[in-house]
């Protein structure tokens, strides 16, 4: 095994807590010695990443895949995601989905059908 030849190397991770609509959360951002690395997810400083968790739970609705999801964010705007991050986000929204799948019926619902048919009259179909 060649050793580096940088001396630039990874100094473990750190501790932060973000902020969204679904609550807080921890995650842990990789560091290097000579802090070089950009984080393209949430950014330095960054503590609220609502439009990540919005997409996320915008493709879930239209029943995108987890794997799926994470290869739409790594295509599309070039950010690594983890399948159980997805899936942590999904999970929020799971008893909000529940609630409106229990939720009581009304007994009776409107329902207006329209049905239509135009046809050309013949004194105008000859001019």
């Amino acid at each position: 095994m060649k050793n580096k030849q940088t001396t630039n190397s990874r100094n473990g991770k750190s501790k932060k807590k973000i902020t969204s609509e679904y609550g807080d959360q921890e995650i842990a951002v990789p560091r290097d010695r000579l802090d070089e690395f950009e984080p393209l997810v949430v950014k330095k400083h960054q503590s609220n990443v609502t439009g990540i968790e919005d997409q996320i739970i915008a493709l879930y609705a239209k029943g995108v895949s987890t794997r799926e999801i994470q290869d739409h964010l790594q295509n599309l705007y070039g950010i690594d995601v983890s399948p159980t991050m997805i899936s942590n986000v999904t999970n929020k929204i799971v008893p909000l989905i529940k609630e409106w799948q229990n939720r009581p019926l009304q007994s009776v619902y409107a329902v207006v059908f329209l049905d239509a048919i135009h046809l050309r009259s013949s004194k105008t179909a000859l001019l």
